[in-house]
């Protein structure tokens, strides 16, 4: 019973003006051009295995969290292009030092009313032991993330 209470989950959502398709094409096709929109945070990253938006592939990250440069490599463990969901398994990282496990899944839904999409953001995690506390700031993180792609996407003359 006590590991039970050491597994949790964060979900956040933010409104977006690009549509639920062009945002996870972006995330799930094309994570190496990420330092085009958010150059501040994603400094780029590296395919190691697979092919870019499929099943299994490994990236690694090449970013800036909390002010300090870090990489991580990830694996993409679901992908629903139908759903503009993709799902990444942390393999490496820093935060892994107090997480036993991190799998966060990033799902563009179209907006009922008018244009933009809505964007929503599950990490699940197992922490090492009680006195860790949430990875809010990954999960900042991710935000802060997200809106610059959508700044990105539709800003003027975007090649």
């Amino acid at each position: 019973m006590a590991s039970s209470a050491l597994v949790d989950k964060l979900e956040a959502e933010i409104e977006i003006k690009s549509s639920a398709e062009q945002f996870h094409d972006m995330i799930a096709n094309k994570p190496h051009h990420l330092h085009h929109a958010s150059n501040d945070k994603i400094q780029g990253c590296d395919l190691l295995e697979g092919e870019w938006g499929k099943l299994g592939s490994i990236i690694r990250w090449h970013l800036v969290l909390e002010g300090k440069a870090r990489t991580g490599k990830d694996t993409v463990e679901a992908i629903d292009p139908d759903k503009n969901s993709i799902t990444f398994r942390k393999l490496e990282a820093e935060i892994l030092r107090e997480y036993k496990t991190i799998v966060y899944t990033i799902q563009a839904s179209p907006k009922s009313e008018g244009s933009g999409s809505v964007v929503h953001l599950t990490l699940e995690y197992e922490k090492l032991h009680h006195g860790i506390g949430h990875p809010q700031a990954l999960q900042q993180f991710l935000l802060d993330v997200f809106t610059d792609i959508d700044a990105y996407l539709t800003q003027p003359n975007k090649v």
